[in-house]
């Protein structure tokens, strides 16, 4: 009689998921129960909940066979990390033993930890593995039901919700079914904890400025005194951005779920807006670990990396978003594998021009020598600023400003819908352009020699800003895709003089 069953599962490598084979043979000899397949510790504890589980849902566990057990987790180059398998191993080890009916295994993947008790926890990752599911064509997925809203986003695969051990054993053997859970509706959402743009007091410059970044996905860079309301500003230019597509949330969902970051049944609706404190490790805002996690600025994807007091952040931190800045992913290599992780964020940043915050005030005096202004500004390297498409100065807010009461009702949604008719426009223009992009920030040199158009007085201006001033080749482009933000802005078709010399007055040290 064959002793040996194979049921599928998942891992999560990074964000993507891989399939994995859990093959189960049943031989004679000694008591053992053994797990190969380059498993981890959490992996190989996984015998002790297994058993424990099938013996609490009064099943026959494998410690009271006497018999030779083996699990295969297939292909073994793959590290298995994790208990996500648990629910794989105990179906297994029951077709094994014959002490559950067969039945098709080769459309179903199950996914889930157990409690010694028979119970399922959520696992991290189900909306991955339902999308691996959908592309592989199995049918049916397996999964607890805290986890059972996140992974229903994805159509064409139909998803179980457990709730126990002895509940899915029913389900398979046809006694009772368990409802599959309908799909989840997509409703676009905003993050209700964002500042409104409308509480912002005076600052109307910087206002502009926080437009133009939202509607063509610039970085953006403040500098000015303490209280003069950044931290507010880069908080008001999440909530002007328009609500992620359907393709956009569910990529965003996909990393908090690898991440682990995802509340039980839900689904994220929002762009985020990921706000780090300057002592954190590279690690964690870039990526890695020794099981490769997602950093801050993967889970700030189609959204917002806020980084406050920018000069005190690490140097070698700083300097290594140089790379996803340009690319718009982060490629974390290891000693054992490679992984790539999206990272398609609007950084926004923040600084005070000196260490005490007032060199240029108008009214309090910087008490700062010439050496430590120059120092703390340089801890900025110019590679890294000329990386930033907008850099503004936040002078103080006047008093007058302050004391005003009046409220600009629906002005935050009227300029989100003004943003987001910018954004439409682009989409149309580039709608054709392979690989696929999005927003003017997301153009290559070459795509704005070829998609960019300029009126006669815009070559004028072209041609004298780049005789009197210092621009780099990086910075000339990021003149013009901003001044093509503007344009869209407008609804013009062409860029013009005034959308270049505005462009132009966002990039302070080189108009300096």
């Amino acid at each position: 009689m064959k002793n040996f069953s194979k049921v599928y599962s998942a891992e999560l490598e990074g964000i993507d998921a891989k399939l994995i084979e859990v093959e189960t043979d049943i031989n004679i000899g000694l008591h053992s129960f053994n797990i190969v397949g380059l498993a981890d510790k959490a992996l190989n504890e996984a015998k002790e909940r297994v058993s424990s589980a099938l013996k609490n849902s009064g099943i026959k566990p494998p410690t009271k066979e006497n018999r030779k057990i083996t699990v295969n987790l297939a292909p073994a180059d793959i590290k298995k990390t994790g208990s996500q398998y648990d629910l794989a191993i105990a179906i297994g080890y029951l077709l094994a033993t014959k002490q559950i009916k067969d039945f098709e295994t080769r459309d179903k993947i199950f996914v889930g930890e157990l409690s010694l008790e028979g119970l399922l926890r959520p696992v991290s990752g189900a909306l991955n593995i339902s999308r691996l599911a959908e592309k592989l064509n199995f049918k049916f997925l397996f999964l607890p039901k805290q986890n059972a809203v996140e992974a229903a986003v994805i159509q064409g695969v139909k998803i179980i919700p457990v709730n126990n051990l002895e509940e899915i054993i029913n389900h398979l053997e046809g006694r009772q079914l368990i409802k599959e859970q309908p799909i989840t509706e997509f409703q676009p959402g905003q993050d209700q904890s964002l500042v409104d743009i409308s509480e912002i007091k005076g600052q109307e410059n910087a206002k502009r400025a926080l437009i133009v970044a939202a509607s063509g996905g610039h970085h953006l860079l403040m500098t000015g005194p303490p209280g003069a309301g950044k931290t507010m500003m880069a908080q008001a230019l999440a909530s002007i951005l328009p609500s992620p597509s359907l393709e956009e949330a569910i990529e965003i969902t996909q990393i908090y779920s690898a991440a682990g970051f995802l509340k039980e049944n839900t689904f994220l609706n929002f762009r985020p807006f990921r706000s780090p404190h300057h002592t954190a490790s590279p690690v964690s805002i870039i990526g890695g670990g020794a099981n490769p996690k997602p950093g801050e600025i993967s889970l700030a994807h189609r959204g917002i990396l806020f980084l406050d007091e920018i000069p005190e952040f690490r140097r070698d931190l700083l300097e290594a978003l140089r790379q996803p800045l340009e690319s718009g992913q982060i490629c974390v290599s290891r000693a054992k594998n490679t992984l790539m992780f999206p990272a398609k964020f609007s950084l926004v940043a923040a600084m005070n021009p000196c260490p005490c915050g007032y060199f240029g005030d108008s009214e309090k005096e910087c008490r700062c020598s010439a050496n430590e202004v120059f120092r703390y500004q340089k801890k900025l390297s110019g590679p890294l600023l000329d990386r930033i498409d907008i850099q503004i100065e936040v002078p103080r807010v006047k008093i007058e400003d302050l004391r005003d009461k009046t409220r600009n009702e629906g002005l935050t949604e009227k300029i989100r819908t003004k943003v987001k008719e910018a954004r439409e426009i682009q989409k149309e223009r580039f709608s054709k352009i392979k690989p696929k992009i999005h927003l003017n920030s997301e153009l290559s040199s070459k795509q704005v020699d070829e998609s960019l158009n300029f009126d006669q007085s815009a070559e004028n201006f072209l041609k004298n800003i780049l005789e009197k001033s210092f621009v780099s080749a990086r910075g000339y482009y990021r003149i013009l895709k901003i001044s093509q933000t503007i344009a869209d802005l407008e609804g013009s078709e062409k860029i013009n003089a005034n959308h270049l010399a505005e462009a132009f007055q966002y990039r302070v040290r080189e108009r300096e």
